[in-house]
């Protein structure tokens, strides 16, 4: 068992772009369902959106990286309509459901053969994000952050992925500190007052589930640059429980919530993941295999995350108060 793998490993999840990917789809359910009470369980399909629309804007439209980001900020503000439109009327429940089907539909209508040649199919695309690595101004070698070997290519894509959560941060932090951001509390605590002040509810809930839906696409597209591929199975629901768990680990009605509880959660999940497997390979688990050693985590997470929902729902920088849904 290599322990210095054991703890290293983790440390270079905690500044990842993966980890960054997943903080930003997090910080816009903060800004759907922390602030304005939007119960969005398809998150991941922002995401895709966000991954397909760079990748398609990248490799077939040849836009460059800026032309390909402005697209997939058009296709998610688009797709935030199209999801928006017939669903925000709708009970926090069923906008759930509703999110979550529109979610799975988005992905399977992506690996169908009709759109294979855009998309990939189920076998998804490849060299995403060569064109941004040429703009890389790191030169070539080998880096040494905080003790951790790190490629030109993985501290440009780390950098880049972090300081977008930064400028989304400090984005979302002016907006609800803004008449508008309160406007959006009022939704979450009681819309029939807010209506009565002759608000319309309907379009500040509209504007809170397309900005939290571009955050969450550039997530998708961080994501599919670090990796350089859209793999369609990455963005089932598994993906948005993982956004979910970050969010309420660290805070729903925070902007510093969802970055804590990201960098938390993956350090945690990825020592005991590689600690139960390392234990099972000496053999000191040996009632387990290998596969389902590194399973664990998940039903950590699981049962963590009904924990967190049960005894305290406010997350571990949030305010309780804050959490209530008006339904």
């Amino acid at each position: 068992m290599d322990l210095v793998q054991i703890l290293s490993l983790p440390l270079i999840q905690f500044f990842s772009a993966t980890t960054a990917a997943y903080v930003l789809c997090a910080l816009g359910i903060a800004m759907q369902f922390g602030f304005t009470g939007l119960l969005n369980f398809g998150q991941a399909a922002f995401a895709a959106v966000g991954a397909y629309a760079y990748a398609i804007g990248d490799l077939f439209l040849h836009f460059g990286p800026i032309g390909s980001l402005a697209f997939a900020v058009i296709c998610a503000t688009g797709f935030s309509f199209v999801l928006g439109i017939p669903t925000l009327r709708l009970r926090a429940d069923y906008l759930a459901i509703v999110t979550i089907a529109a979610s799975e539909t988005f992905r399977l209508l992506m690996t169908s053969g009709q759109l294979g040649p855009w998309t990939g199919g189920t076998e998804g695309l490849d060299s995403v994000g060569n064109a941004y690595y040429k703009m890389n101004p790191i030169p070539q070698g080998i880096y040494n952050v905080l003790g951790i070997p790190l490629t030109e290519k993985q501290l440009w894509s780390d950098l880049t992925g972090w300081s977008t959560v930064v400028v989304c941060a400090l984005i979302m932090l002016v907006l609800t500190r803004s008449p508008w951001g309160r406007a959006l509390k009022g939704i979450r605590e009681d819309e029939d007052a807010l209506k009565s002040l002759g608000k319309n509810t309907f379009a500040y809930k509209m504007q809170a589930l397309t900005i939290g839906g571009i955050f969450g696409a550039f997530g998708g597209i961080v994501f599919s640059i670090d990796s350089q591929t859209v793999q369609p199975t990455v963005f089932g629901t598994n993906f948005t429980f993982m956004c979910w768990t970050l969010l309420l680990l660290g805070g729903a009605a925070t902007v510093l919530g969802p970055i804590a509880g990201g960098m938390v959660f993956f350090v945690v999940f990825l020592f005991l993941q590689h600690l139960l497997q390392g234990l099972q390979g000496v053999g000191i688990l040996p009632f387990m295999t290998q596969d389902q050693a590194s399973q664990i985590p998940f039903v950590v997470m699981g049962v963590t995350l009904m924990l967190l929902v049960i005894f305290k729902p406010q997350g571990f920088f949030g305010n309780k108060k804050e959490t209530q849904i008006n339904g």
